[in-house]
């Protein structure tokens, strides 16, 4: 991860406008995102997935990468196979990093039905049965035929899950834990429900020796087919610890030691995120939940939040080293399972929180930036995003100061480096517009100060202890530079308020 990196999410849930030309469009973006200073993307789930259709969770067969005529089409819902590699090879030579959603948590979509034994568990205690175990038929077979065993020969049946979501004899949906030697929910997973193996579909048994040895397999075969450099783990809360550790560990000796791992493990709970990074050796980083509904919370209560507070109980306040920092994703975004979407006035603010920040990873929203095209569409933001993403790559170094002391208006400031030595300092409020004095050293006394974002007209002059006055407006952020720097630094009045 680089310095100041930022990551972008090339995708949002309502995508099919685009007719399986993601890859395309990706690969003609690259120039762009790299002026914006992203040095990482989060492509969606690139492999067959139920139908052209599926934005990629309900996976099929992880070795159909848009090859092969499966599940109704060759192309997955986001283009073939040899887009995929031209948008990363493209990427790559933008300077910018690949990060793979990888979905290893179960498989839907069977090619054949299979008999087997089961008990119906209770959906809210997973540990419960609810039924005595009695024979039921799902479709657990997976053959792959249209790739007719190339790449791997493995096909899955119902020994290799440990549960399935539907009895295909008496047409009844429900959760079926899978009766046979040595079977059972994993241990290391959420105690959500009694045990939170199960999420959906059919899914892995990361008991069996035979499927950790496929899926490592797997594993190493993509990211040396694609020459991805990292990967998105989905729904690790649902999925047994070790392993996921342990193919970290497999794939960094293997392929390269500095392979990027991050996971979804969807909780606000400090202490199930501490055992999770704990028992994966901190191997990876995960998204911080807390500060997402923190900012979800903020934005819906307007001046009823504490301000001073929006980094309480964070990931990125305990474990800076180790966090993700995000507004929205795919998950959150309007009705979806997981909705808890930010209001639009708070996102410049909320961008500014985890863009202007010294700690944490922040990445971008494709839903956020571009805008969501659904039955109700969103316009995106991204002027406002761009400005700050010029922000972080020129400003936002050095020292980090906090003025986190009001309940409405808050603030901090960027000291700058040898590299960056200008510096920027940000104020923003949840209630009635305010200033705020805060230091930004006293090499810079006699320096006239602008808001960049344009919400401000007025200039602050810094005094001779450093100190300056700055002001911004009710619900909107500022973030105020020095008004007249060097060339090098490409700042000058014309730029406030105007595009980058």
């Amino acid at each position: 991860m680089d310095r100041n990196g930022i990551m972008f999410q090339y995708f949002e849930w309502y995508m099919g406008d685009l007719k399986n030309n993601l890859w395309i469009r990706l690969k003609g973006d690259a120039g762009h995102l790299k002026d914006l200073g992203i040095t990482s993307v989060w492509i969606p789930p690139v492999f067959k997935a139920t139908s052209p259709f599926d934005t990629g969770y309900g996976s099929y067969d992880l070795y159909d990468l848009g090859e092969f005529d499966q599940m109704g089409s060759v192309k997955t819902k986001y283009g073939s196979k040899e887009e995929l590699l031209e948008a990363i090879r493209v990427l790559h030579e933008h300077g910018i990093q690949v990060y793979a959603d990888v979905v290893l948590n179960h498989k839907a979509n069977g090619d054949e039905k299979e008999t087997f034994m089961a008990w119906e568990v209770d959906p809210f205690d997973r540990t419960k049965t609810i039924s005595e175990s009695y024979e039921i038929e799902a479709w657990t077979k997976f053959t792959f035929p249209g790739r007719g065993g190339q790449y791997s020969t493995f096909k899955w049946n119902w020994n290799h899950f440990s549960g399935t979501d539907f009895n295909a004899r008496n047409s009844k949906p429900g959760i079926y834990r899978i009766e046979g030697i040595n079977k059972g929910w994993s241990q290391g997973v959420s105690n959500e429900y009694g045990n939170y193996d199960y999420l959906m579909f059919n899914d892995i048994d990361y008991k069996r020796p035979d499927v950790v040895r496929e899926i490592r397999r797997w594993a190493l075969w993509f990211v040396k087919e694609t020459g991805v450099d990292g990967f998105r783990f989905d729904a690790v809360k649902h999925i047994n610890d070790y392993f996921i550790r342990d193919l970290i560990r497999k794939i960094r000796d293997e392929y390269r030691t500095d392979f990027y791992a991050v996971g979804e493990y969807w909780s606000q709970n400090n202490g199930e995120i501490n055992g999770y990074l704990d028992n994966t050796g901190f191997e990876m980083d995960l998204f911080d939940v807390k500060l997402h509904f923190n900012m979800h919370t903020a934005s819906h209560s307007g001046d009823r939040y504490d301000m001073s507070k929006i980094f309480e109980g964070t990931l990125v306040q305990e474990h800076p080293g180790h966090a993700l920092t995000f507004v929205d994703n795919h998950d959150s975004q309007p009705t979806q399972t997981l909705q808890s979407w930010v209001e639009p006035w708070f996102k410049p603010l909320a961008y500014a929180l985890i863009l202007l920040r010294k700690d944490g990873y922040p990445k971008i929203f494709y839903g956020d930036y571009y805008g969501i095209k659904a039955t109700e569409s969103i316009e995106g933001q991204q002027a406002i995003i761009d400005k700050l993403l010029y922000l972080r790559t020129r400003h936002a170094y050095g020292k980090e100061t906090d003025y986190f002391d009001h309940n409405h208006i808050v603030g901090w400031v960027r000291m700058g480096d040898e590299v960056h030595p200008y510096g920027c300092a940000v104020v923003m409020s949840n209630g009635e517009g305010g200033e705020k004095q805060m230091n930004i050293g006293s090499i810079n006394q006699g320096a006239v100060y602008a808001d960049y974002t344009g919400n401000r007209n007025d200039k602050v002059t810094i005094d001779q202890d450093g100190n300056g006055v700055f002001p911004c407006n009710g619900g909107q952020v500022s973030v105020w530079v020095r008004d007249q720097v060097t060339s090098d630094d490409a700042f000058n009045e014309d730029k406030i308020g105007g595009s980058v």
